[in-house]
Parts: structure tokens; C-alpha cells; sequence
């Protein structure tokens, strides 16, 4: 007679095949009792400001502490990572200064529709064998992915907040399958980040104000992402050509020996995305920007703020020949595009002759925004 034990083994071993000839390369089980207890941790977060505009953050925070909040019936997380270890340097292109760096994980198709193919067949099939009922997450829910995976045994949440891999470095996307099912669990993975602070340490904003902390309104991640906003003045030439996303913290972990180039090809970079000419994406109108990003996660920011973001990069690059391009955009329809196309003129420009555009605009703009940049440049010293 096969026991309960024997079963619930099976199961396992099942499951981990399906992930692995689904395109997952790393897989752990958890219990909720076992994961540890969030709630103090992210209250500080949210009471700090740290989330800045991330306001769903703050919410529920009872859910995405604990994932009985989520689901009170859930038993046991399967937890799943996809490897997308890039094939070249993601710190290679950042002295690069007429093109832009696109974080590794957005330069082809949106993960969240490749993985969620690939994790509903396992959950299907897991329900159908079961009986029991189950919900899939990927990157879309108060779910504490990173913790749920550390306890799951899948890695650990290093200095930097994100997860490592003893296998696979820094380049995992999360992913997990809740049930009701009773299934055997992992082994917690424990830090092994040691005295190391290269991750720290790289960051261009200083996003860190402690190990295993992270001002969410310094990160560049943050910044050129989920910022809807003019970019704080004092964060902008530190930004450098980073235009979605930022890897640095990533990139210098030393884990990364271990790292392998993902398999999956949907995430290998395509060419028109890696290493992009800054003056080009500036150019991006709303239907150019929808073509170039069809099935990205960039298009979900909308044109004027990624293009807010290449306006920083060009201000950084000090080319003047890029004021032309950026130029062309004072009269953009957008008064965020507009007000940092303005910033970006103050740097490449010399004084008289960002004094002498200004001079020529002067009265044809009238938006609180776009005034406050003409007055803020203005204080600010010409390069």
C-alpha cells in the first residue's frame, strides 16, 4: 500500500519535471506557518515613505504579509524562478553616452505573459490530480514573492533586497502556485552575502540607506519606471543613460560566477533593444513608441515617461549635438516631456545659448510645470 507520504513525494517529483519542461529553473515548496513574520518589516517600509508612489504598497498590508491573508485556505506555495541571465554585461553600455540602457529582464517580451502560460498548465494539472483548488501569481498580487522564495529554498534576499541564487546569481523571475494540497517542503535557503557590500556600494543614488534596505525613491528602477512624475533634480545626473530599469546592484554580485544565460528565448535581447541610440527613442511619437513595444513591459509606462527618461540620459551625455534632437521637444504635447526636455537643454548647452532658447519661448509657455523647470535650471550651474 503506498502511504500518504509516499503520494505526496510523487506529487513533488511530478511537479518538478513539469516546471522544468515548462521553462522553470529553479522550484521549492513552502508552508505559510513556516514563512517568517513580514509585518514589522513592511510597516517601517511604508512608514519611512520608502514606496513612494507606490500607494498599493501601503495597502492590505495584513495580505501581503502572510499568504493565509491572500487566501486563508492555502496550504502549501510551490514556488518557481526562470532563470533570464543575460548573455553580455549589463554594466557595458553605461559610459555609452548616446545610447540607452534597458534593464536585462525588459529588453524583449513581457515575463509576466511567458510565465503565466507556462504556470497555469502546471496549476491545471495540479488541480486535476488533486481535486483540490488553486491560484497562480506571478509579479500581480500582494504577494511577498522574495520571502516566499527564500523560505521555499530557492535562494535569499541579499544586501540589495533581491533575490540570489547559489545557482543561478541574481537573474530569477518569481513565480508561485498556491493550494490547498498538503505537500512535503524545502529546506529555508540562509544569507550568504557575508561582509560583501558590492551591490550597496554600486548604487549610482544611493538607494540603500542600510543592508537589506531600500529607499524605493532613489532606485532608478523605481525612478524610470513606476515614477509618474518629474524625476527629482538632484537624482537626474546620477542616473546616467539608464532609461527602464536599472541591474548595477544585480550585475556586481559576485554570485553571478554561477550564473547561466537563460534558455528561454523570449528573453534573450532583441537588437533593437539593446543597446538603443538615445537621439532615435527621442524621437518616439505615441504610435512609434506602441509599435517599438509591442509585448514589452516598457509599454505599460505610456510614451511621455519613457520619453521623460530618455530626455535624463540625453541631458547626461554631454553631446551638444544632441540639443537638436531634444530641442524638438519643447513644444512636445506633453508637460512632462516638455519640462524635461527643458533640464536636458541646461546641460548640454552653454549658458548663453540655453538663455537664448528660453528667450525665444519666452510667454509660449504656460504650465506650472514646465515654468518651475525654466526657473529651477535657471539656479542650477551651466556646464
Amino acid at each position: 500500500m503506498t502511504s500518504t507520504s509516499d503520494r505526496g513525494t510523487d506529487l513533488v517529483q511530478e511537479l518538478r519535471q513539469r516546471a522544468h519542461s515548462e521553462g522553470f529553473d529553479a522550484f521549492g515548496i513552502m508552508r505559510p506557518a513556516d514563512l517568517p513574520d513580514l509585518a514589522a518589516h513592511y510597516q517601517s517600509f511604508v512608514d519611512q515613505g520608502w514606496h513612494g508612489d507606490m500607494g498599493w504598497m501601503a495597502d492590505n498590508l495584513d495580505r501581503r504579509t502572510s499568504p493565509t491573508g491572500l487566501w486563508p485556505d492555502v496550504r502549501s506555495v510551490i514556488v518557481l524562478g526562470m532563470n533570464y541571465g543575460p548573455d553580455d554585461d549589463p554594466l557595458a553600455l553605461r559610459k555609452a553616452s548616446n545610447k540607452g540602457v534597458i534593464s536585462c529582464y525588459a529588453r524583449n517580451r513581457d515575463y509576466h505573459d511567458v510565465i503565466k502560460k507556462r504556470i497555469r498548465r502546471i496549476a491545471r494539472w495540479l488541480a486535476e490530480t488533486t481535486g483540490q483548488d488553486v491560484k497562480i501569481f506571478v509579479d500581480t498580487a500582494p504577494v511577498p514573492e522574495k520571502a516566499l522564495a527564500q523560505t521555499a529554498g530557492l535562494g535569499w534576499q541579499g544586501k540589495h533586497t533581491n533575490l540570489v541564487s547559489r545557482d543561478l546569481g541574481s537573474w530569477l523571475f518569481l513565480a508561485s502556485i498556491y493550494t490547498e494540497t498538503d505537500l512535503p517542503t524545502d529546506q529555508p535557503d540562509r544569507d550568504h552575502c557575508g561582509s560583501c557590500r558590492n551591490c550597496l556600494d554600486v548604487c549610482p543614488t544611493d538607494a540603500f540607506p542600510a543592508p537589506y534596505q531600500l529607499d524605493a525613491r532613489k532606485c532608478i528602477s523605481y525612478l524610470t519606471i513606476e515614477h509618474k512624475g518629474p524625476i527629482p533634480h538632484d537624482l537626474r545626473s546620477k542616473m546616467g543613460n539608464r532609461i527602464y530599469g536599472c541591474d548595477d546592484c544585480l550585475a556586481v554580485c559576485p554570485w553571478n560566477k554561477f550564473a547561466q544565460t537563460g534558455r528561454e528565448a523570449a528573453f534573450h535581447a532583441r537588437d533593437s533593444l539593446a543597446s538603443p541610440d538615445l537621439a532615435d527613442l527621442a524621437g518616439l511619437d505615441d504610435a512609434a513608441f506602441r509599435q517599438l513595444f509591442t509585448a514589452s513591459p516598457i509599454k505599460r509606462i505610456g510614451r511621455d515617461r519613457f520619453v521623460r527618461n530618455v530626455l535624463v540620459a540625453l541631458g547626461n551625455s554631454g553631446e551638444a549635438a544632441n540639443a537638436k534632437c531634444v530641442e524638438a521637444l519643447l513644444s512636445d504635447e506633453s508637460a512632462l516631456v516638455r519640462g524635461a526636455a527643458v533640464w536636458a537643454l541646461a546641460q548640454l548647452l552653454a549658458e548663453e545659448e540655453f538663455a537664448a532658447i528660453r528667450g525665444r519661448l519666452q510667454g509660449q509657455e504656460t504650465e506650472t510645470q514646465v515654468l518651475a523647470e525654466w526657473q529651477q535650471v535657471q539656479q542650477m550651474p551651466q556646464q
